[in-house]
């Protein structure tokens, strides 16, 4: 039974499928392979470019192979636009050159979408434009579907997610985004490993989920009789290979949390987790603002960026301003409002649910992510984040009711979390008590109790100081994206019923 496609073909381009699979059959009876082995090349077409245009007067034959974007018939000659992953070129095949077998396969058999290696000079045309006058030409992979309408690409944006491969054919944009993506990757990689980081490996299924605060997705293995859980956050192993004295560790990865879908969330989703011994919240800040600092420089001609309409200065430092402050100075809450007193009158005023034992600090946490996170413009910090809602934070030592824990802000948006981490084997454990606690109330996000993480602090955690970095989030934010889901090649989709 032939395969559906998961988007609906319109009769056109179901009618231009057929055509093209009996192509590949009558090549086959006349002895021609439609998808036969390579053929080397020995530039790309951005290099052929750059060294016609260094030495105009040579001859030089360049061997390329990309895609036909376009193709047009003008009898004897075709003009065509072949595509590779640095750029596009024009190529002139012409009969006279070619030769009548070759030129007459090429009419009959290739197609807009095909995959052909082309041999030849590059020459100017009367328009000016630097173009292949094509000596050979070969099929090298037969496409059986016609390509997006040219002028408009591949505009459905349901089908840009299923099928990304034509998304990054005929969307060029995309295709930048998602090479940008890769390059800020790097970037953040090379940052770490200059500060004397290490490059890490942590386990995806754990036989229970911690390190953050969410639902995870469960599994069972078989040989094991187990249930295990895809991560949620490697914290918990990151932090005990502090204890191990791998002092400085990071690791960009996967985490899967069971939560719902929206433009900031995907099911499955990339961060960067880093640990550094012999550091607090306050070194973990500078690092951040250095990282980002270094990722928007490296790939970006300045370190101002325009997102939502908006110039971000991402030159360091940030601003930095404690929760409570900034229910007074960004949220516009009167001082008196948020004491202990009077704070719950605000809380009904602004219709927050919580769960009936949350204290104090659940509250304030509450009111500033109703009114403070998306009026944060600028880089931003935040500290002073109450224990209730920081589980494997260490309390501030001028405030034991707070934690040494910051996040990073910016139009909105979360950009990162740290913490001077928690090593107090008594105090963790109590406070995974409360978690569970909080489990048994009906609160399906609290962390379990994990007694192998607390033997490892028994160990000796030293001065820690951890900060993850959620990659997809900020490519959206140094991409100036709207959903989550443009900045992850396949993301996470519902599936389409027959």
């Amino acid at each position: 039974m032939e395969n559906k496609d998961s988007v609906t073909m319109e009769p056109s381009r179901i009618d231009e499928h057929l055509v093209r699979k009996e192509k590949v059959t009558n090549m086959r009876a006349e002895g021609l392979e439609p998808w036969p082995s390579y053929k080397p090349t020995d530039a790309t077409i951005a290099q052929a470019l750059a060294a016609r245009t260094a030495e105009p007067a040579a001859e030089k034959n360049f061997a390329l192979a990309g895609r036909l974007m376009t193709r047009r018939d003008h009898g004897k000659t075709f003009f065509c636009n072949l595509q590779d992953r640095s750029g596009t070129i024009q190529i002139y095949v012409k009969k006279d050159i070619i030769g009548d077998a070759a030129f007459e396969a090429f009419k009959k058999y290739v197609d807009a979408g095909d995959t052909v290696w082309v041999k030849g000079p590059l020459f100017v045309t009367k328009t000016g434009e630097l173009t292949v006058k094509v000596h050979e030409i070969t099929l090298l992979s037969k496409c059986l579907h016609p390509l997006p309408e040219k002028f408009h690409g591949l505009a459905d944006v349901e089908q840009r997610y299923r099928q990304r491969y034509l998304d990054l054919i005929s969307n060029p944009e995309s295709k930048e985004k998602f090479i940008k993506r890769s390059r800020i990757v790097q970037s953040i990689r090379e940052f770490l490993q200059s500060k004397d980081f290490l490059e890490v490996e942590t386990p995806m299924l754990h036989p229970i989920p911690g390190g953050a605060t969410a639902r995870p997705f469960v599994t069972h293995h078989n040989a094991y009789d187990m249930d295990l859980y895809l991560r949620i956050a490697p914290e918990l192993y990151l932090k005990r290979l502090v204890v191990g004295g791998l002092d400085r560790v990071f690791e960009i990865n996967r985490n899967f949390r069971n939560e719902g879908v929206s433009t900031k969330h995907n099911p499955e989703f990339t961060m960067l987790e880093f640990y550094m011994a012999h550091g607090d919240y306050k070194d973990g800040m500078d690092l951040t603002e250095q990282l980002i600092y270094n990722a928007v420089s490296r790939n970006f001609p300045s370190p101002r960026i325009m997102v939502q309409d908006r110039e971000i200065d991402f030159t360091p430092p940030f601003k930095r301003i404690t929760m409570k402050d900034s229910l007074v100075q960004i949220g516009g809450l009167a001082t008196s409002d948020i004491e202990p007193s009077s704070i719950d009158k605000l809380i009904k005023q602004f219709n927050i649910q919580l769960h009936a034992n949350a204290g104090y600090g659940a509250k304030i946490f509450a009111l500033f992510e109703h009114c403070v996170e998306s009026n944060i413009v600028q880089p931003t910090f935040i500290t002073g984040y109450p224990v209730e809602v920081s589980p494997l934070a260490k309390r501030d030592p001028q405030n034991q009711d707070l934690t040494a824990r910051f996040e990073l802000f910016a139009c909105g948006m979360e950009l990162g979390n740290g913490f001077t981490e928690l090593n107090d084997p008594f105090d963790q454990a109590e406070r995974f008590m409360a978690q569970v606690r909080a489990r048994e109330g009906g609160d399906q996000e609290a962390h379990h109790y994990d007694a192998d993480y607390i033997k490892a602090l028994e160990y000796g955690l030293p001065p820690t100081v951890g900060v993850g970095v959620g990659i997809d989030r900020l490519i959206m934010f140094l991409t100036n994206t709207a959903s989550i889901k443009d900045v992850i090649l396949f993301p996470t989709l519902k599936n389409v019923k027959d």
